[in-house]
């Protein structure tokens, strides 16, 4: 039987699938509503699949499935399987590194600490944490606000009567109340504990209410020492969520999740909220080994948090809907209020990891990062090819003195001096901006066409609006190579796209890897042009004063500036020095010449 009659026989249930190479390993492990609908997405015609599918697809020798009682149970089997067979083409958690949690052990005398190991002795875990001094300082108020042992012994009730142990140092600072030696009772002990688990669990604001009560009964039976620790515990609480993100308490018990899928890696922020406030907090990232639906990548993300977190909120808070229903959990997309901050918030989690991460792509993996920097700018432009060689025009001039043109060009995403043009205004009279960016995109692709017409630039790049794009345009069409190239322009002030035809502006994400190199070769077109441009009107201007003194020609100019450097050292110079290069008649008439137009 071949494998489309196979999967042919697929029922329409729950369940998860997996696809398998000719030497029988797992290649692909999947989830689906329905099975049979879900696999025959894949057993089409080839132009109808992205090419990262087709050439799995093209390594399918056959397919299993496991039938499950509801998509959850799907999810779950999913993420086991996808762990245990490590698929080529599944998406794969960029993030491998362990966590830490907070644990409590179930000892007599339970004992809190800092730990990135999980053993499935009866303790009670909280988190995992994603930042470690977060963690850290978590549990050193907890220490602070509670005089809990931080010893090792195993300390029983029977161990304490026969006087087993001996105070420690910790209880001799105050820090432990000395359980070992029976300075606090089990039942005391065990109700501080279980305020900790509320705290961690989000319940802070409801044991601050407590010990207000609590302070306000010591005051009124003028047990003021009591009521002083009561009051102390309170600010100690306050100042801790203090430094809490706190959103409206009417908010309730929430999970946010966000993503963001930026060509073959996604990055995840999930974000729990207990009493208000974010009590926990992760990001993670994926690489897309195929083209993902971003609501499949969602459901991953949940599956994932899922096995670490165990139970999620009745109410998940995500940008939009997943391809997965769990029994008992609703998911919201929040349009506006309390709901939607908490969903902008993790978003800007979420961005930063991404920011983060191209950073450190661009330092580890260079090669790597300009291949996603041009893959990105072909994507958010629409180009066909990639964008391997870049050119951007740049003019400058004052008034329209001098007026100069610039072409830059980036190759592979990095600038390529040996091959940056300047450009002297031939034909156009006066500053029009206009008419010379259509002079010098002609000279400039009118030679390129004769020596070397292979050469010809993926992308065009204009410094300028709508009009600069257009007489650009006129230049290309002319020369017969519009269809050839892409052409845009890039705005300074609002950092506005444009492409001939459009009257609106591309959108493009403001951090994004595109925009930058877009940013980044305008910025230096316009560096190289005004460079060229203050040297030419420096030259001018020294010209200027010299050439207008009868006598002085260009030879005699040149060996004045060689021999002084500048017009005002030679202004300034003894004139029987400026008599030896030039006679002492001429020599009279400069000096005189030069301290006129000084004064």
């Amino acid at each position: 039987m071949n494998i489309k009659d196979k999967i042919a026989l697929f029922p329409h249930s729950p369940g998860v699938y997996r696809y398998y190479d000719a030497e029988g390993n797992v290649i692909y492990v999947g989830k689906a509503k329905d099975l049979h609908k879900r696999v025959a997405q894949y057993f089409v015609p080839a132009e109808r699949l992205t090419r990262k599918t087709a050439v799995m697809v093209s390594k399918i020798a056959d397919a299993q499935y496991t039938v499950v009682e509801s998509e959850a149970d799907a999810l779950l089997l999913e993420n086991n399987l996808i762990k245990q067979f490590k698929p080529r083409y599944n998406i794969l958690l960029k993030d491998s590194k362990t966590y830490p949690w907070i644990c409590i052990t179930p000892e007599e005398f339970p004992r809190v600490f800092l730990t990135r190991r999980m053993v499935r002795d009866g303790s009670r875990y909280f988190g995992p944490y994603s930042s470690v001094v977060h963690a850290r300082n978590l549990v050193e108020f907890i220490h602070n606000m509670y005089p809990l042992r931080t010893c090792r012994h195993n300390i029983t009730a029977n161990a304490i009567l026969h006087g087993k142990f001996r105070p420690c140092l910790n209880f001799h600072i105050k820090k432990c109340k000395g359980c070992c030696v029976g300075g606090i009772s089990q039942k005391e002990y065990l109700a501080n504990i279980e305020e900790i688990v509320r705290l961690l669990r989000g319940g802070g604001r409801e044991i601050i209410q407590h010990y207000k009560a609590l302070m306000m009964e010591a005051a009124e039976n003028m047990d003021f020492e009591q009521a002083q620790v009561y009051k102390e515990k309170i600010q100690s609480l306050e100042q801790h969520y203090s430094k809490s993100v706190i959103m409206n308490s009417t908010v309730g018990d929430v999970d946010v999740f966000s993503l963001i899928v930026d060509g073959p890696e996604a990055f995840g922020n999930f974000m729990r909220i207990k009493g208000g406030a974010v009590v926990q907090s992760l990001n993670l990232g994926f690489k897309l080994m195929i083209e993902e639906e971003q609501e499949s990548v969602l459901a991953t993300f949940i599956g994932e948090i899922r096995e670490k977190f165990g139970t999620l909120s009745r109410e998940i808070i995500v940008p939009f809907l997943p391809d997965i229903e769990i029994e008992n959990i609703e998911f919201r997309v929040p349009v506006r209020g309390d709901k939607l901050a908490l969903l902008e918030l993790s978003a800007r989690n979420a961005k930063e990891m991404r920011l983060n991460a191209l950073k450190q792509q661009e330092h580890t993996d260079p090669d790597a990062y300009k291949n996603m920097v041009m893959e990105s700018l072909q994507k958010q432009i629409g180009m066909k090819e990639l964008p391997v060689h870049i050119e951007c025009f740049d003019n400058s001039n004052i008034q329209g003195t001098n007026p100069v043109s610039a072409c830059v060009v980036f190759r592979n995403a990095v600038p390529s001096k040996k091959d940056y043009r300047h450009f002297k205004v031939k034909t156009v009279v006066g500053a029009n901006d206009y008419a010379t960016m259509k002079e010098v995109v002609n000279r400039r692709y009118s030679r390129m066409l004769e020596e070397n017409p292979e050469d010809l630039p993926q992308l065009i790049v204009i410094d300028g609006g709508k009009g600069q794009l257009a007489f650009a345009y006129e230049a290309l069409s002319e020369l017969g190579i519009i269809d050839k190239v892409t052409l845009i322009a890039l705005a300074e002030r609002m950092e506005e796209v444009y492409r001939v035809g459009d009257p609106y502006p591309m959108f493009i994400d403001r951090n994004s890897p595109a925009l930058k190199v877009l940013q980044q070769i305008r910025d230096e077109a316009h560096r190289f042009g005004i460079t060229f441009h203050r040297k030419l009107r420096s030259k001018a201007q020294i010209e200027s004063v010299l050439k207008t003194i009868k006598g002085v020609g260009e030879k005699t100019e040149q060996r004045l500036l060689l021999r002084f450097g500048s017009v005002a050292r030679i202004a300034s110079a003894p004139i029987e020095e400026v008599a030896e290069l030039v006679g002492k008649s001429l020599a009279e008439k400069i000096m005189k010449e030069l301290n006129k137009k000084d004064e």
